[in-house]
C-alpha cells in the first residue's frame, strides 16, 4: 500500500486537493515538532490556532458559525493525515468530531452563537467528561450530580481520562440530575462546563504508557455553579444524546487504527527490505515474507470495510452493529501488526527514534476508549439477537 494513494469511493477530487494542501501544511507545522511535543507532554495551543486559521477545525459546520459547510468526507481526510502524524492528536479528532457535533445537534441557536465560532478558530478547545474515577462503560450509574438553584446548576463530582483535559475551555459534562428516577439511565444529562466557572477545577495532567503529548487530565467539580442556560438539550436525556454520538466516535477510532496498521506495515516493509542478515536483506527470508503477507492482507480487508462503513455512515445509515464490529477488529489487528513489526525491526524496534516504538506505545489504548472492545461484542450480540 503506497502512502497517498487512497482511492476511498467516498472521496472525490476536491478531497484529494484538500488532502494534498493539509500534508503540506502538517509537512511544515506539525512533523518537524512532534517529537518535541511527545517529550513536553503537550501540543502547543498556537498549532491549534493554526489548524483553525486554515479551516481544519470543524470544516463541516454552517458557515455562520464559520466553518465550511463539508461533507463529513473532509473530516475523514484531516482524522487519516493527524493519525499519520501521531496518534497524540487524537484530540483535534476528539474536538471536531465527537464534541462539537454535540454543540450542533443539541444546542440552542444562543449556544451555537456563543461556543461555535470559537471552536472553529482553535481559541476555544473542548472535552466530554463521561468516565469517572469508579465508572467508565456502565454511563447509568456515574455518580456526578447536578442540583438546580436557582438560576443555576450545582455540580459535584469527579471525571477521569478526559482527553484535552488541560486545554480544555469548553467541557460537555454527563451529570446525574435526578437520581432517584428508574430505569437510572433517565437521570443523565449534559451540562456544558466552561474555564472559568467557579468550583471548576484540574488536577494532574496523567502520565500514561502512550500518546504523551495528548493531555489527558482528571477534573473536579465542588460545588460548581454553572448557568442553567448550560444544559444541553434536555434534562433526563443525556444518556440518549450519548448514545446517538457514539456511533461516530467508535467509527474515528477504527479509522485511527486502520491508518496506524497501514503505516506501520509500510515502515516495516521498507526496513526489512533495507536491513541485511545472514548476507541477505531481511525480507528475502521466508519468515519475514509470511508475516508480511499476514499482516498486508489483515490491512487490506480492514480498509476495504472501513471505507464500505464510511460510506454508509456518511449517507445516514444506521451502521451501530458495523461500527462495533469495525472499532473491535480494527483495534485488535493494529495491536497485533504493532507486535508483529517491533518483532521484524529487531532491537531496533525498541529504540525511541524509530517509529515503531512509539506505535507500539500508542495502539493499545485503542482498545479501551470509547468503549472497550468487550462492550462492542455485547453489543454486536445483543443486536444480532442473541
Amino acid at each position: 500500500m503506497k502512502k497517498g494513494v487512497l482511492e476511498h469511493p467516498y472521496l472525490t477530487e476536491e478531497h484529494h486537493q484538500f488532502r494534498k494542501s493539509l500534508r503540506k501544511f502538517l509537512e511544515k507545522e506539525a512533523y518537524p515538532f512532534y517529537e518535541d511535543w511527545e517529550e513536553n507532554r503537550i501540543i502547543p495551543r498556537s498549532f491549534w490556532e493554526k489548524m483553525g486559521e486554515q479551516g481544519y477545525l470543524c470544516p463541516d459546520i454552517d458557515e455562520k458559525y464559520g466553518g465550511s459547510e463539508t461533507d463529513w468526507g473532509y473530516s475523514v481526510v484531516i482524522n487519516e493525515e493527524l493519525e499519520r502524524v501521531g496518534t497524540g492528536l487524537i484530540g483535534i479528532a476528539l474536538h471536531n468530531d465527537i464534541v462539537v457535533p454535540y454543540l450542533t445537534s443539541f444546542g440552542t441557536d444562543e449556544q451555537k452563537d456563543r461556543w461555535l465560532p470559537h471552536c472553529v478558530t482553535g481559541k476555544t478547545i473542548t472535552a466530554i467528561a463521561m468516565t469517572e474515577p469508579g465508572t467508565g462503560s456502565d454511563l447509568a450509574n456515574i455518580k456526578t450530580t447536578a442540583r438546580l438553584d436557582g438560576d443555576h446548576y450545582i455540580v459535584n463530582g469527579a471525571k477521569t481520562f478526559i482527553t484535552n483535559g488541560i486545554h480544555a475551555d469548553l467541557v460537555i459534562v454527563a451529570c446525574k440530575t435526578d437520581t432517584e428516577i428508574q430505569p437510572k439511565h433517565k437521570g443523565v444529562s449534559l451540562l456544558v462546563i466552561e474555564r472559568g466557572h467557579p468550583g471548576f477545577s484540574r488536577g494532574r495532567k496523567l502520565d500514561k504508557v502512550g500518546l504523551h503529548c495528548q493531555d489527558t487530565a482528571e477534573l473536579y467539580f465542588e460545588d460548581c455553579k454553572v448557568p442553567k442556560e448550560n444544559l444541553l438539550g434536555e434534562e433526563g436525556k443525556g444518556f440518549l444524546y450519548l448514545m446517538d454520538k457514539l456511533q461516530q466516535e467508535r467509527l474515528l477510532v477504527a479509522i485511527g487504527a486502520q491508518v496506524a496498521s497501514e503505516e506501520m506495515l509500510q515502515d516495516t516493509i521498507d526496513y526489512v527490505k533495507s536491513r541485511e542478515a545472514f548476507g541477505k536483506q531481511i525480507s528475502q527470508f521466508q519468515n519475514t515474507q509470511f508475516k508480511i503477507a499476514e499482516m498486508a492482507t489483515d490491512v487490506e480487508m480492514g480498509r476495504a470495510f472501513l471505507d464500505k462503513l464510511i460510506g454508509e455512515h456518511m449517507q445516514g445509515e444506521n451502521v451501530v452493529t458495523k461500527v462495533s464490529m469495525a472499532k473491535w477488529k480494527l483495534t485488535e489487528i493494529a495491536r497485533n501488526i504493532a507486535t508483529q513489526c517491533m518483532q521484524l525491526h529487531g532491537g531496533y524496534g525498541y529504540m525511541e527514534e524509530y517509529k515503531i516504538a512509539r506505535r507500539y506505545r500508542d495502539i493499545p489504548v485503542a482498545s479501551i476508549y470509547a468503549g472497550t472492545n468487550d462492550i462492542m461484542k455485547t453489543i454486536i450480540a445483543k443486536n444480532l439477537g442473541l
